[in-house]
């Protein structure tokens, strides 16, 4: 059956800080693979990027079998990926301005027209919970509008759970199913947003290959985690996706720019062990899927500050929901980076079966392991 794919551009009326108030767009690509027949059989599926990577390279990744969102089409599903404001396609106000970078890459990175630390145009954070709840909610009204369907199922991967958690507890009516995918989850984190938004900060990271290559590596253990050609394909996509960033950076021999990959600065809040346990809404009218690497040490990092904001916890998140629909998967040889790993055609298979049944392994509740083969088997 042929896939018919399509690029959106979904208005919103933006509440971003930096934007609020103007008429912007925001990049959603579709991948429909439903079959033909009543609007009734039309199952839809929406992916969200996480905190540095955008939506089409981290489930659209035209390279080799890594393309996430094209093997759910394939499977029957209508899938949609959606960038939020200040990531990938989607508008990235003040983010042009190489003086609002974080301060401390200004001269490490030598951004052109940067020779030093220069005073930003606009000091503060761009994002923050309640403006990306507001874009993820556009986003599930277009879909439920345009293809006529009363839920979406979510698949979300790291920082996405920060909006689709939250967002399900607050909208369990839309919300047909949660599938987190390395899930970043301070059981502590904030509770409320800060009495003056927006926070005084800086609206952009930015990193390097290098830096993107040697991060990855610290949690690669296994000989078959990642392969050779692999950094090389990821770049590509996310500087194909931003044509700013990769004119910037120190210039090499060849006169080109090093080029350097831009993510926003964002606040958040409303995601922790309370707001987990909710009503018993996640695990409850919102069954819950988790899956994670054994060797994720971004999702299961504990600061040598001790910061409560910066302790993330994915085995505390299964434990906080309170529904009894919940599943823990925990994958063998695989670390934050899962969706470009050795792993990634397994989690494929996961979610697929996960979309049309809701259970692991026949079950609606437990914890489990994922060889590199797939086989799974509930820990002991």
């Amino acid at each position: 059956m042929a896939i018919k794919t399509i690029d959106h551009l979904v208005p919103h009326k933006s509440t971003v800080p930096a934007s609020k108030g103007q008429q912007i767009e925001l990049f959603v690509r579709e991948h429909d693979g439903t079959p033909p027949g009543p609007p009734a059989g039309r199952k839809a599926v929406l992916m969200l990027h996480g905190r540095s990577v955008p939506v089409l390279a981290g489930f659209d990744l035209q390279h080799s079998t890594y393309g996430w969102g094209v093997t759910l089409a394939k499977a029957g599903y209508d899938v949609f990926m959606m960038d939020l404001q200040g990531s990938g396609k989607s508008t990235r106000p003040r983010m042009e301005d190489p003086c609002n970078v974080n301060p401390a890459l200004h001269t490490s990175l030598l951004i052109p027209p940067l020779s030093g630390q220069r005073t930003p145009s606009y000091p503060f954070q761009l994002n923050n919970s309640q403006s990306d709840w507001d874009e993820l909610d556009a986003v599930v009204e277009y879909i439920r509008t345009e293809r006529n369907v009363p839920q979406v199922a979510f698949i979300g991967w790291s920082a996405a759970a920060f909006q689709m958690g939250p967002y399900a507890i607050d909208n369990p009516d839309k919300v047909a199913s949660l599938f987190l995918v390395a899930p970043m989850f301070p059981p502590a984190g904030r509770t409320s947003p800060p009495p003056t938004l927006p926070a005084p900060g800086f609206p952009t990271h930015v990193f390097t290959k290098q830096g993107f290559a040697d991060g990855w590596k610290t949690q690669v253990h296994c000989a078959s985690q990642r392969a050779p050609d692999i950094v090389d394909a990821v770049w590509k996509a996310l500087m194909d996706v931003d044509p700013i960033g990769r004119s910037w950076g120190k210039i090499q021999p060849s006169g080109q720019p090093l080029g350097l990959s831009r993510f926003r600065n964002a606040l958040w809040w409303g995601w922790n062990t309370e707001a987990a346990a909710q009503d018993g809404v996640l695990g409850g009218s919102v069954p819950v899927l988790i899956a994670y690497g054994e060797y994720d040490t971004t999702a299961n990092a504990t600061p040598d500050s001790g910061d409560p904001l910066l302790t993330f916890s994915v085995p505390a998140l299964y434990d906080a929901i309170t529904g009894p629909h919940r599943l823990l998967v925990k994958m063998a040889c695989a670390g934050h980076q899962v969706v470009w790993e050795g792993q990634h055609k397994n989690l494929h298979s996961l979610s697929k079966h996960w979309l049309k049944h809701t259970k692991v392994d026949g079950k609606t509740q437990g914890l489990f392991d994922m060889a590199e083969d797939g086989t799974i088997s509930p820990l002991p």
